[in-house]
C-alpha cells in the first residue's frame, strides 16, 4: 500500500479545503490505516466512532430505499464530522472547525475518494 500517496491526499484535501482541521481514513472496521490529524486527535477513536456512524448510516439508507450510501455529514456547535464511505472496505472522516466551507468540502472530496480508492486497490 503506498502509505505515501495517501498522506498525500489526505494532506491536499486538508490544504484546499477552509476550516479542515484533520482527516483519517480507516478500514470499514474502524482500523485506522493513516491520519493527517492533530496530536489531540485519536485516530482509532475517530475510526472506531466513523466505523458505527457509516454503519448506521448504511443500514437507514438502505431500509429507506434511497440507493448507496456516500456520506454523513454531523453538524455540531463548533465544527463538524464527515464520513465519506470509500466503497464497502474504506472510509474516510474529515473534521473541520465551524469556518468550514461544506459546499467546497462536498465538491472537493469526489476526486480524493476516487483517487484513495485506486490507491487502495493496488
Amino acid at each position: 500500500m503506498d502509505f505515501d500517496a495517501l498522506a498525500g491526499e489526505l494532506r491536499g484535501l486538508r490544504e484546499s479545503v477552509a476550516g479542515v482541521t484533520d482527516t483519517v481514513l480507516a478500514a470499514v472496521d474502524g482500523i485506522p490505516i493513516i491520519a493527517d490529524a492533530d496530536e489531540n486527535i485519536d485516530p482509532a477513536k475517530i475510526s472506531a466512532l466513523a466505523a458505527a456512524d457509516l454503519g448506521i448510516a448504511r443500514q437507514a439508507s438502505e431500509v429507506t430505499g434511497h440507493g448507496t450510501l456516500n456520506q454523513t455529514v454531523v453538524f455540531s456547535s463548533d465544527g463538524y464530522m464527515a464520513v465519506y464511505a470509500i466503497g464497502r472496505v474504506a472510509l474516510m472522516v474529515v473534521l473541520g472547525d465551524k469556518g468550514l466551507n461544506v459546499g467546497r468540502l462536498l465538491f472537493e472530496t469526489r476526486p480524493v475518494i476516487e483517487r484513495i480508492a485506486s490507491i487502495l486497490a493496488a
